[in-house]
């Protein structure tokens, strides 16, 4: 730290030099990302609601009263009629509540002390997060040839232990839906906590079914499940971060409390204690200002955008490794590696895209700041390397 005060341009100037080397959404460059450029109208309550602290809610009532309002509305969106839950850091943080609810629930009332977790191995890293932290053991279940959860390796797999069933609604590498119907009743006539991990797919598939595709059931219609996860800085185009989690009932809540005495409220189940309330807001603010139109028919155009790519990819020779179920394409060269290929992609024009390990592929993912100008011009480039 400097000794005296340095004069606040010469300090943006500096931060404005070190930006630069910051990627921009706007550029079109960025194909490998779940997020994407926040919406304008998001940034600006953001700015509003910056000093507000959800850690301490009986300082901020009326922030607090718009997380418990957006918590209701994505819980109806998800057809859950009472929802409970909060929004948090993203995915990771909310997955990781998930599984600390599974386990202290099975913990409290099963009494299972060395639990257990299955899950598939198309799964998010934020679960072997959360088993680390919560000495779970994971037990992987096998995939079936289109790279989905197979069913009947979840039966195998259940022993006295498993504390939580987990599934996917848009897996991060293929944005692949699992059988969640199946493993919901798999995980209903068990009495095994089941959580669906839908930060990709919970702000697409809702909107894209009232816009007329045909998805299968993955939310709360579904009794077997009992806490989904949705991210809103991705698809709801919220600023970063605004994660989501949402429980069927409050005493999964209830299980992960701890005493909070110095705060306004007696208990906190939240990871985070400290929690920015400027996301939340936003996600509030966006989901009024489009409405489910307004984001049918934002879905809409990124799955036109990905029918695109796909059939473009065909026609130069590019293999597609499956149908896309949500607006992400992963492909491969016939004969160069898609490590090999990721990097003459960025050579020759800056493009940054990710490599799926599950399988491996190029991975493309269909964000709101990827235009059709974008993609053929990423196609030209893709000619000249095939």
């Amino acid at each position: 730290m400097n000794d005296l005060p340095i004069d606040k341009d010469e300090i943006l100037n500096e931060l404005d030099l070190i930006q630069q080397n910051d990627l921009k959404y706007s550029d079109g460059r960025i194909l490998g990302s779940m997020c994407t450029e926040a919406h304008p109208f998001g940034k600006e309550i953001y700015i509003k609601f910056l000093d507000s602290n959800l850690g301490d809610p009986g300082l901020f009532k009326g922030t607090k009263s718009i997380e418990d309002k957006t918590v209701q509305i994505i819980g109806k969106l998800l057809n859950l009629d009472k929802a409970y839950g909060n929004i948090v850091t993203g995915g990771t943080e909310a997955n990781i509540m998930a599984i600390r609810a599974a386990r202290n629930h099975a913990r409290k009332y099963k009494n299972i002390k060395n639990g257990e977790i299955i899950l598939p191995r198309s799964a998010h890293f934020s679960f072997k997060k959360a088993a680390d932290m919560m000495n779970l053991k994971i037990i992987e279940a096998d995939l079936d040839e289109n790279y989905k959860i197979d069913v009947e390796s979840i039966m195998d797999k259940i022993t006295d232990n498993t504390v939580a069933i987990v599934a996917i609604a848009g897996t991060t590498e293929l944005g692949l839906i699992d059988p969640i119907e199946e493993i919901s009743k798999i995980a209903h006539e068990n009495n095994i906590y089941f959580h669906v991990d839908a930060a990709f797919g919970g702000f697409s598939i809702p909107f894209l079914k009232e816009a007329g595709h045909d998805y299968p059931e993955f939310d709360f219609k579904l009794p077997g499940v009992c806490s989904i996860t949705v991210d809103p800085h991705k698809m709801g185009l919220a600023p970063i971060p605004a994660g989501g989690i949402i429980f069927r009932k409050k005493e999964y809540l209830k299980v992960m409390a701890v005493d909070s005495p110095y705060l306004t409220v007696k208990t906190q189940s939240t990871i985070v204690g400290t929690r920015l309330g400027a996301s939340t807001a936003a996600t509030y603010g966006l989901l009024k200002y489009f409405g489910r139109k307004g984001y049918s028919k934002l879905a809409g155009r990124l799955m036109d955008n990905t029918y695109f790519l796909k059939e473009s990819l065909e026609k130069i020779g590019y293999n597609v490794i499956v149908e896309p179920e949500l607006n992400i394409i992963a492909f491969n060269h016939p004969t160069k590696s898609p490590e090999k290929l990721s990097e003459e992609l960025e050579k020759i024009n800056g493009w940054k895209v990710s490599v799926a390990n599950c399988p491996k592929a190029i991975r493309i993912v269909l964000m709101n700041h990827v235009t059709k100008t974008h993609l053929k011009e990423f196609l030209d480039d893709l000619k000249k390397l095939y």
